[in-house]
């Protein structure tokens, strides 16, 4: 007599870990103040403080996420302080 095929048992489902939302502002510092929101609509993505009032825009696509915004952001904020530490290192 031959053994009974036993059923593969269904692999679990893989979780993925949510991004953040909510963020430092890179001028006044406050934890968690920084908002990220995304119109899909106009596709426009907006990040901004909720303290100090600043604020940023960017174009987004259909594969955006809050911290992208977020990460354009700084990358923007460290261009424009390269750009005018060099003009001062000029004069």
């Amino acid at each position: 007599m031959g053994k009974r095929k036993s059923r593969a048992k269904p692999l679990p489902k893989k979780r993925t870990d949510k991004l953040d939302t909510v963020f430092r502002c890179p001028f006044c510092s406050h934890a968690t103040s920084v908002e990220c929101r995304i119109d899909m609509k106009n596709l426009i993505g907006e990040a901004s403080c909720r303290i100090c009032q600043e604020s940023f825009s960017t174009t987004v696509n259909s594969l955006t996420e809050a911290i992208d915004i977020y990460s354009e952001w700084i990358d923007e904020c460290e261009r424009v302080n390269y750009a005018e530490e060099d003009e001062d290192e000029e004069t």
